[in-house]
């Protein structure tokens, strides 16, 4: 254990979840005020700094650079392609994928930015967006995370912890008190994250269960589903990465599949192949403008609650999914791991959204209808509002809502190791009591806050480290510049000392 990152994490912890419990509305006030205030005031820092990432990592990716092995020249990777994809999505955005899938194109649609709704251009536009916020840019991000870390583990046997993307500038006054507040911050935000999706899911797996078959919505049916996916978790997480979670993660992507094929077979399979490809050719042409785009005015409301939202969940997620993807890419060359993880899991939520996203709009655009009620009623209603008009419903609904199921069981063993990796110093097979132990506390946050009635409240407060984290990733992105600068000088043997300071 690292007492001042566990004890410190802990306490926070402790601190918002009793805060969050005993006065939820007046923690939700003071949480969203202050995201409010970030947004408003340093939304063009999170636009620039996210841009300015993906920028990075696609030049690194293309330099010679990318020709380092990750671990040493004769590294080989630790799980094969598509058990490393798998992993990858799952804890990237695959709950994700499944929930918004239906709901932000059908949102966009009813009110786009500068289109008029319920329109041809606004179904153009809402592709956009969709793709927009779900492609390179998250997956940017997190490579600006994830390659940091797993450069400087892998080949210069620093801890597996945010701490270490600090060494180029400060050396080894990572392992003092500005490592620890590093770690400490990336620990309280990967937990509060996975917790309060951990509550929210509960919810939404419930309304499933209630639109399926006629389940009550309680607080009872939530805790018990908290508590089932908290105890699957625990299990995953304690077998370790090369069995719990590996087939957990395999066991969620081939069923997601199973649901897209099914949907791209038996909905309007022409107009999802349109879709696919002229979602792409908008995305490609309108991305540059897109990057760089703030706007003020009346608009502004829209790019708060849509991208400058979505931005700054990615960066306050990028611990949480770094750490997981720099841990599983031992072998991986730097330009393998950068072009294998911004454009294969990028194309894949492409067909993704354009499958489910684009069943949606064709039903309400030039359908039946029937997508839009729900899915302003409650987000969580708009898959099954969609499944609802394609045949074999109540198989495929279920299957849909045992998919959420999995999904959430893998972000939470996939964020109970990340936390525990980091409060143990970086270790990366931590003590199974430690795992058994953040697991725990997620779902325990999610179940007090849940009773509480403070998720929504929390939820606003895990986006807040998203500012300080925007800065360490550029400032991360700079230190690996330079010690590649210097890998490559020494011709991949360089001492610590050349890298630090």
């Amino acid at each position: 254990m690292s007492p001042p990152v566990f004890l410190g994490a802990a306490g926070i912890i402790a601190s918002f979840v009793i805060y969050g419990a005993v006065a939820p509305d007046h923690a939700g006030a003071n949480f969203e005020a202050a995201q409010a205030f970030i947004i408003d005031r340093f939304g063009w820092f999170y636009t620039l700094s996210s841009t300015l990432i993906l920028v990075f990592v696609i030049w690194l990716g293309s330099s010679r650079a990318g020709d380092i092995r990750l671990g040493g020249d004769g590294a080989e990777p630790e799980f094969g392609n598509l058990t490393w994809f798998t992993m990858l999505l799952a804890a990237g955005m695959g709950i994700g994928l499944v929930f918004f899938g239906v709901a932000e194109p059908i949102e966009h649609y009813l009110a786009p930015l500068e289109a008029e709704g319920r329109t041809d251009e606004a179904v153009r536009e809402a592709l956009f967006h969709t793709f927009f916020h779900w492609g390179l840019h998250p997956w940017g991000i997190y490579i600006g995370m994830a390659l940091p870390l797993a450069y400087f583990h892998f080949r210069h046997d620093l801890p597996l912890a945010p701490r270490s993307m600090l060494y180029p500038l400060i050396g080894e006054r990572i392992h003092g008190w500005w490592g620890h507040c590093v770690d400490i911050l990336a620990t309280v935000g990967t937990l509060f994250g996975v917790g309060t999706s951990l509550g929210l899911g509960a919810m939404q797996i419930n309304a499933a269960l209630g639109r399926i078959a006629g389940v009550s919505t309680s607080i009872t049916i939530q805790l018990l589903i908290i508590a089932t996916i908290t105890t699957v978790a625990t299990i995953s997480v304690v077998t370790g990465l090369k069995v719990g979670i590996r087939r957990l993660s395999q066991l969620n992507m081939g069923l997601a599949t199973v649901i897209l094929l099914f949907v791209f077979a038996l909905g309007p399979t022409v107009y999802i192949l349109d879709t696919f490809v002229s979602g792409i050719g908008q995305y490609l042409q309108n991305l540059p403008r897109a990057s760089f785009r703030v706007i003020r005015g009346d608009d502004r409301a829209w790019q708060a609650d849509w991208t400058l939202f979505y931005w700054s969940w990615w960066i306050a997620w990028s611990p949480f999914v770094g750490i997981f993807a720099a841990r599983i890419s031992k072998g991986r060359t730097i330009r393998e791991f950068i072009f294998a993880m911004l454009l294969a899991p990028s194309l894949a939520g492409f067909f993704w959204f354009a499958t489910m996203g684009g069943t949606g709009l064709f039903i309400e655009h030039l359908g039946a209808g029937g997508i839009a009620g729900p899915t302003l009623e409650d987000e969580a209603f708009s898959l099954f509002a969609m499944l609802e008009h394609l045949p074999f419903t109540t198989a495929i609904s279920a299957l849909a809502a045992f998919v959420i199921v999995v999904f959430f069981v893998t972000s939470s063993d996939s964020g109970s190791l990340v936390d525990v990796m980091v409060t143990s110093g970086g270790h990366p097979n931590p003590p199974a009591a430690y795992r058994i132990f953040w697991c725990v506390a997620e779902g325990v946050v999610a179940a007090a806050l849940l009773v509480a009635g403070g998720l929504t409240a929390l939820r606003t407060a895990s986006l807040t480290p998203a500012l300080p984290m925007a800065v360490l990733l550029l400032v991360a992105c700079y230190g690996l510049a330079k010690t590649l600068r210097i890998d490559a000088r020494t011709e991949g043997r360089p001492e610590r000392e050349e890298i630090a300071g």
